[in-house]
């Protein structure tokens, strides 16, 4: 048995892992400001975890985090491009500093290994697809700015002081447990949530922007590879995790039109700073090196969020009390 430390481990991804690595038997630790994350999400593991509320940005809390751990996946940080574009100052302290504060702790700690949650973002809008992780990189918002400086520190503390570190660029992560009450929202929660009440989902821009979106039992899964693949083979790498396969968000609008039965149309609103306009990912390099194979394709991964949702109110009200 391991010893697992999850930072942002009330929110959507954080808490899917807990998940499996409380169904798995580990032993695991999580430490959330809640400042996006919810306890709503860990209501049914809260007695089998050992959870810390406190902030990243406090050097002390990450030493507490990571004191006896064996393993931290880093999935902590404030998300959303839109975000970081109205106030780059908070996304730097709290994708920057509290990153670089986890790895000072890990050091410390003698932790085993450090998976970092990066982004897909660090590529920008260059129109070579699929991208690769040779690739350089071209951030356009503070937020992938913020999100890539954390991967070169991972590779810096392997480098340097030999702690072990792989970072996972995201690619569009979706699934249930993601939060669809804030504007910030990412899309597919926010569609679904609309669409269950019956309400116009936003499209910014003509809708035939493409991503490459991914169900988050994958990216649990390729998380759990890259703390036991060879070091040899992962230590200081950046692999990106995703499906594989390119969506119109016009496309995504009508399988949930099949899916949630809404009737209506979409409302269309002008593109927003700093997004992308298309993104694939090559995952040949996480496929050889951590053995990451995407289980759940886009139109189940679909049906099941839809389904979470459906059960849930769709963000209702009762949702959002439960959550707060």
């Amino acid at each position: 048995m391991s010893r697992y430390l999850v930072t942002g481990i009330a929110g959507f991804i954080g808490s899917n892992l807990a998940r499996q690595l409380v169904a798995r038997g580990e032993q695991v630790r999580g430490v959330d400001n809640l400042s996006t994350g919810h306890r709503a999400n860990l209501e049914e593991i809260a007695g089998q975890i050992e959870f810390i509320a406190g902030d990243l940005k406090d050097a002390d809390t990450a030493a507490q985090a990571c004191a006896g751990i064996d393993y931290v996946l880093h999935q902590a940080a404030l998300p959303s491009v839109p975000r970081s574009v109205a106030d780059p100052r908070s996304s730097h302290d709290n994708n920057i500093t509290a990153t670089l504060n986890v790895l000072l702790a890990a050091r410390a700690a003698g932790v085993k290994r450090v998976v970092y949650a990066a982004s897909s973002s660090a590529y920008g809008n260059t129109p070579t697809l699929p991208k690769h992780e040779s690739m350089r990189p071209n951030p356009i918002s503070p937020y992938a700015v913020a999100k890539l400086t954390g991967e070169l520190y991972m590779q810096s503390f392997w480098r340097v002081y030999g702690l072990e570190t792989v970072s996972l660029r995201y690619f569009n992560v979706f699934g249930p447990r993601q939060d669809a009450n804030s504007q910030y929202s990412a899309v597919l929660a926010k569609f679904i949530s609309s669409m269950l009440r019956g309400e116009a989902p936003t499209i910014f821009g003509d809708g035939e922007q493409s991503r490459d979106f991914t169900y988050v039992d994958n990216v649990v899964e390729a998380n759990l590879q890259a703390c036991h693949a060879p070091a040899e083979r992962a230590a200081g790498e950046v692999f990106n995790v995703a499906t594989g396969e390119r969506i119109t968000l016009n496309h995504v609008f009508a399988t949930l039109k099949e899916l949630t039965g809404y009737a209506g149309s979409a409302h269309y609103g002008p593109e927003r700073a700093g997004d992308i306009k298309h993104s694939l990912a090559d995952i040949s390099g996480a496929r050889a090196a951590l053995g990451y194979a995407p289980r759940v394709d886009f139109k189940e991964g679909l049906r099941r969020t839809v389904a979470w949702y459906r059960e849930q109110g769709s963000g209702s009200e009762s949702r959002r009390a439960r959550a707060s």
